[in-house]
């Protein structure tokens, strides 16, 4: 049976019952669902498209201007924090921060908003927390672009109620090792590939983040194993070991920047192998759209320590920013929660910059 969602209800209340639909990767369909009925019901002045387990809603009102916005709607496995649960001027549950409370805001504009001031499109898609080719705006962006269109795209990721400008890129290697197996009673007579990490390992024990300022936002970058393997039996040198690494790069930095970094980083530490990147983003704040959002929310604009897609509005040329919900460091936790207030603001917020003038 598909869950009912009261779209002009509090949103507080709508991300409740967001976090009480489970929808994690690959497994949004029941809330895709919900999500698709309620929009058709309740908001007729949008035109709206199902792609998969994504679902799309949009304004034709001939305006001088486009806003979209975008949210996923699948969560990481679920942690012993089902269903929702509340305390005092709190909302907790899988999902709350990352990220039901963004698109609950995203939902209630989409059925408030009835005369904006600019047309207003609302991408609500799938798969966002596993690989990249099997997120739902890889294939929105390749079957329906014209929706991924805009003056500005506001990913309503958790930012703590503040407008996170731009992202870091992220990529991921491998740094192979090879050795030669033998019984570890003769241990001498073979070569360990694991021991032969030790190289890169000190890469990583060494590593000083570098820390840039792009347009008064603070990007810190990181480098860190994040997986080793190696080995085949409890008394047998190992001959191969692999150590996968991740790294988060600045916005000044393309993909193809970010890897010759690395590789002068682990020359001689082993083969070093690309898994797969996301480019960053600029914090693309200079264009009449960033700006009036930023002066809508107040305080001061910050950078995004962390990929978001973003990206991929920035690769199309459309000026990109973070805000949502919540705090970003409590995402994927067992312990998810976010302040009511934070949402009911960000709701606001969106209200006014959208509102008609």
């Amino acid at each position: 049976m598909t869950a009912v969602l009261d779209l002009t209800a509090d949103p507080v209340e709508l991300t409740a019952a967001l976090v009480d639909v489970p929808s994690e990767s690959r497994q949004e369909a029941a809330l895709a669902d919900a999500v698709e009925a309620a929009l058709r019901a309740q908001a007729p002045h949008l035109e709206v498209v199902r792609s998969g387990n994504a679902v799309l809603a949009r304004t034709n009102l001939g305006r001088p201007s486009r806003i979209v916005f975008a949210g996923h709607l699948d969560t990481v496995p679920a942690n012993d924090n089902m269903p929702s649960r509340r305390t005092p001027g709190v909302l907790h549950g899988l999902g709350s921060v990352d990220m039901k409370g963004g698109d609950a805001v995203m939902l209630h504009l989409a059925a408030t908003a009835t005369d904006p001031a600019q047309d207003l499109t609302f991408i609500f898609y799938d798969c966002e927390e596993i690989e990249f080719d099997a997120n739902g705006l890889t294939r929105v962006q390749a079957e329906l672009p014209e929706w991924m269109a805009g003056d500005l795209a506001i990913v309503c990721e958790p930012s703590n109620a503040v407008v996170e400008a731009g992202c870091q890129g992220t990529m991921r290697v491998e740094i192979r090792t090879a050795g030669v197996r033998a019984h570890t009673a003769r241990g001498w007579m073979g070569e360990n590939a694991i021991h032969g990490l030790e190289r890169a390992l000190r890469v990583l024990a060494e590593y000083e983040s570098r820390v840039v300022d792009i347009d008064g936002c603070v990007y810190r970058e990181g480098l860190q194993a994040v997986k080793v393997t190696g080995g085949v039996a409890g008394n047998v040198v190992p001959d191969s070991a692999v150590l996968v690494v991740n790294h988060r790069f600045a916005p000044d930095r393309s993909p193809e920047q970010a890897e010759a970094h690395l590789r002068e980083l682990f020359a001689g530490a082993g083969e070093l192998v690309v898994v797969d990147f996301a480019a960053a983003a600029l914090p693309g704040l200079s264009t009449p759209a960033a700006r009036a959002l930023v002066e809508a929310a107040g305080g001061t604009p910050v950078a995004k320590l962390g990929w978001t897609d973003v990206s991929r509005f920035a690769a199309l040329g459309i000026p990109a920013v973070n805000f949502g919900p919540g705090d970003p460091t409590l995402a994927h936790t067992q312990q998810e929660n976010v302040p009511e207030e934070h949402i009911r603001r960000c709701a606001e917020v969106l209200a006014r910059f959208t509102a008609a003038s």
